[in-house]
């Protein structure tokens, strides 16, 4: 689930969610964070969004790696190692095993260990020859990965969908750091939405079937019921917009009326039209993204987009 929003775990404990939901909620500007967006109906609903007409990340990513499989496995060499961060559903990367010379070794790394677990071991059954290692992390604080295999090739990080584009620019070095640590004398290739027309973006998170909007709208919904709130969903409205000055899609849940929201014997005070902030999707151009990667000490390579220069996918060489 990684084209939009940065997944954490699906199971995270309810003691956490609960926390964090109290936090927001209190907050000066309410927010609720997009890692819980992910219940079972929320996947379902992320699932739905990306076969979507007007959502084109997923799919135009999907065709440049597909365009351009055996040129990036070329750029790998044979007997490569490749590190994905939130492995997801393992579905892109097969298209890199596919092209690749007796890749060595493959270590998707997710904090969510059941649903690793499921996708390494479909993963292992259609590659039998491949040694499939999940790394059951938070790929956004420093971990270590296991020894690099006798005669391995180099190293390559993958991490597609866009992903870094939920992180705030010091998230993202903060990334990029940590990633140019694991991956020394290797690579990352990194899929990054552009800049682009503002009703483009428009549509993709607001589209015609209202899937998007269900699919927001569905955070206040597991919060009533997993942990006891009173969101009347009928009095809030999705939000989804593009913030030029900032780069970015900005999600949020509106209220339509001045109004209360019961929790146990706490009371959540909106006035009309005020907003939580649920989620942000940054847009950036090749200078910006590989200025970022630099200030870690990356070296931009070779970037392929689609024919449109609506979504971009980076060779990125690590420092050694």
């Amino acid at each position: 689930m990684s084209e939009r929003f940065v997944v954490i775990d699906k199971n995270v404990a309810r003691s956490d969610f609960a926390a964090d939901v109290r936090r927001g909620l209190t907050a000066p500007r309410k927010f609720l964070l997009p890692i819980y967006f992910y219940d079972a109906l929320g996947s379902a609903l992320f699932d739905a969004i990306c076969e979507l007409p007007e959502y084109y990340p997923t799919r135009t990513e999907f065709h440049i790696l597909q365009r351009h499989a055996a040129e990036i496995a070329a750029l790998m060499g044979p007997r490569a190692e490749v590190v994905e961060f939130g492995a997801g559903s393992l579905r892109k990367v097969r298209l890199l095993l596919d092209a690749m010379q007796a890749p060595a070794r493959y270590l998707p790394i997710d904090i969510s260990a059941q649903h690793l677990a499921q996708s390494a071991v479909e993963l292992q059954r259609a590659y039998p020859g491949l040694d499939v290692q999940p790394v059951a992390a938070d790929y956004t604080q420093r971990l270590l990965l296991p020894a690099p295999l006798p005669g391995a090739g180099r190293r390559v990080g993958f991490f597609p969908g866009s992903t870094i584009g939920n992180f705030t620019p010091q998230e993202a070095l903060h990334f990029f750091v940590l990633a140019g640590q694991l991956l020394r004398g290797g690579a990352l290739l990194l899929g990054a939405d552009l800049v682009k027309d503002p009703g483009v973006l428009h549509a993709a998170y607001n589209d015609a079937q209202g899937v998007t909007a269900q699919f927001n709208l569905n955070l206040l919904a597991r919060a009533n019921r997993e942990l006891g709130t009173e969101f009347d969903l009928a009095k809030f409205w999705h939000s989804a917009f593009y913030n030029a000055p900032q780069s970015r899609i900005e999600m949020h849940l509106v209220s339509r009326e001045r109004q209360q929201v019961a929790w146990g014997r706490d009371r959540f005070e909106f006035e009309e039209g005020e907003a939580i902030h649920t989620e942000n999707s940054y847009k950036f151009t090749t200078e910006g993204l590989h200025a970022l990667a630099m200030d870690a000490g990356f070296r931009p390579g070779p970037v392929w987009t689609d024919a449109g220069r609506l979504f971009s996918v980076h060779w990125l060489h690590a420092p050694a």
